[in-house]
Parts: C-alpha cells; structure tokens; sequence
C-alpha cells in the first residue's frame, strides 16, 4: 500500500467557453498529473444551478467540457472523469455534512458576498451551501490533493475544517485534504487582456481569449490588448498588460520570461503583441482540432461519460456508506 498513488480531485463548472487562463492554469497541468496521481476531474454541473442557466446552453457546455479534457490530453482510462449530478452521493453527502457545518462558517465565506452582490436578484439558498457541495465532491473521494486558485481557498479551508469536526467525532472518516500549489511554471496565472489587473474569467467575453476562439478573433483579442504608456518590453510589478502577455507567450512558447524579453528588445508593442497572438494560436491549434473531431463523436462521449459515472459512483458510496454508518442510519 505503500505505493498507492495519492488522490487528487478537481471541478471546472460548464458555465461557459474555457479561457487560456483555465487551460495554462489548471488543464495543461492535469495532463501531467495524470500519471502522478489517482486524479478525479470532475464537471460540476450542479454548481452551475446557482445562477441562471438556459437549459439547453448547460446540457451543451457539459458535453463540451468534457470534449475539452480528453481534447486537452486527459485519458479517461486513467483518469475518472465524470459529471457531478450522474452521481447522487453528492448530494447525499452534502446534506449530511451541512449537518456539521456552522451557520457562522458558511456566512463568512467571501465568494457568498461577492456573488450576491453580483446577482442582487437572485441570492439564492445553494449560493449559500454551495461550499459544503464543495466539500462532499472533496471528500466524498478522500482527496489528498486538490488544486485551488485564490478564489477557492478559502472553501478548502471550510472542507478541511468540517472533515475535522467530523472524524474527531466519530472517528477517522476522511482524509482531510491539502491544497495543491503547482509551481509559478506549471500554474501561469493569466490575466484579462482589457483589464490586466483582473484575473481572465469565461464569464466576462471582452478581455477573456477563449479555447475555441478562432485565429481571427484571438489575433483580434490580443491587437486590442492593454499594455500601457512606456515602449520597452519587460516583466515588472508596474507593467501589468506586458507581464501578462510575456507570461502567456512564456507558456505557449516554453521560452523563459528572460529569453521572452531579450527575442523583444528594440522591439514595438504591435509586433510583440501579434507575436504573442500567433504563439496561442499555434498552440490551441491542436486542441482544437482534437476537440472538432471529439464533439461530432456523441457515441464516444456518452462511453466516456457513462464509465466515468460507474467509477465515480463505486468509489464515492464506499465512502457515503461508511459516513451513514457512522452517524446511525440504517443501510
């Protein structure tokens, strides 16, 4: 047992095209981490139903999420990869550990805030449980290893402590999990190309390069991109839009940000900026050739689905019935 490999769980929400920020952050490095790990990718579909969603435009983001991890170099042998609402443990699990949650915990939780104040219309009960959702997707799995961005530490912490609570109760239950923190070169953090000081998001269009944008529009994307009043083409703290489009040419390129900045010394913003539009060009060109072909294959993606569905629900009910036990239900 001591070479099993370690657990490691991670959920994209179909709430809209991928980014290059999602890709160069988080999917690019799940290839890796394929062979390194016993990875669960997740499509968090349920997630989704905080906000509004067109009915038809989720069923179709769900098929091309997944389209776009196997796209992407994920292999759904050695992988699980699967869609939340086919596997009802999670709700079940929730329900169970929002038993054991404080209402104190769960009010403070920020991302609650920031979207009601987004959705003034629409502050609903699942915004407010949602982050114990989150912690049964975790720990339904006994995730040892789960990647987070900024905006979900916070949840992990939630996760983290409600796994606590539970196995001192009763006893050692879940592996209470670990954020996992890929280096600077492996988790580039992407920015938007309008405002640079804001992390690129699929829900905002206007400075967000999309996976499936075409030539024409990323080429269009990265011509408007901010950069700002000085003409010399170098990574700083004070120079937002140009380090952001060195670290994405960096990462498409596989070129350092130093060897970045000497190809363009000398030279002018309009060059570098296209040089950098035809670097994720040439790079997304594969993926989504892969994903064209994939997407026309509904045979191969219900397969893929419907295995993905039996593993996740064998091993998340090993885990939901040793909590029922524990807690005094009857099985």
């Amino acid at each position: 047992m001591e070479n099993q490999k370690k657990v490691l769980f991670s959920g994209i929400q179909p709430s809209g095209y991928l980014t290059i920020g999602n890709y160069l952050g988080a999917l690019k490095n799940f290839v890796k981490l394929q062979d390194q790990y016993d990875c669960f990718y997740c499509v968090v579909d349920l997630h989704s139903l905080t906000i509004s969603q067109v009915p038809a435009q989720l069923r179709q983001n769900t098929y091309n999420l997944i389209a776009l991890y196997l796209a992407c170099g994920l292999d759904y042998k050695k992988n699980t990869l699967f869609i939340q609402s086919h596997v009802p443990a999670h709700c079940e699990l929730a329900w169970a550990l929002s038993c054991y949650t404080m209402y104190g915990e769960a009010r403070r939780m920020t991302q609650f805030k920031e979207k009601s104040a987004k959705h003034p219309e629409n502050i609903n009960v699942g915004l407010f449980s949602y982050p114990v959702l989150m912690a049964a997707d975790i720990l339904l799995y006994q995730a040892d290893l789960v990647p987070v961005g900024d905006d979900q530490k916070q949840h992990l912490e939630l996760t983290r402590d409600i796994a606590t609570r539970f196995n001192n109760k009763y006893s050692p239950t879940f592996v209470v999990p670990e954020p996992y923190i890929p280096s600077k070169k492996d988790g580039a953090r992407i920015m938007d190309l309008q405002d640079p000081e804001k992390k690129m998001s699929k829900s905002d269009n206007g400075g967000a390069v999309m996976m499936l944008d075409s030539p024409d529009d990323i080429m269009r994307k990265f011509k408007r991109a901010v950069t700002d009043s000085g003409n010399e083409i170098k990574y700083s703290t004070s120079k937002h839009g140009i380090s952001n489009l060195l670290t994405i040419y960096s990462a498409f390129t596989g070129k350092s940000i130093l060897e970045c900045e000497k190809e363009f010394e000398g030279k002018g913003y309009g060059e570098f900026k296209i040089k950098v539009a035809e670097s994720v060009i040439e790079g997304l060109k594969p993926i989504q050739a892969e994903y064209a072909r994939i997407i026309k294959d509904k045979q191969f993606l219900e397969e893929v689905i419907a295995e993905g569905k039996q593993k996740a629900t064998y091993a998340s009910y090993k885990t939901l019935r040793k909590v029922y036990r524990k807690i005094g239900l009857i099985l």
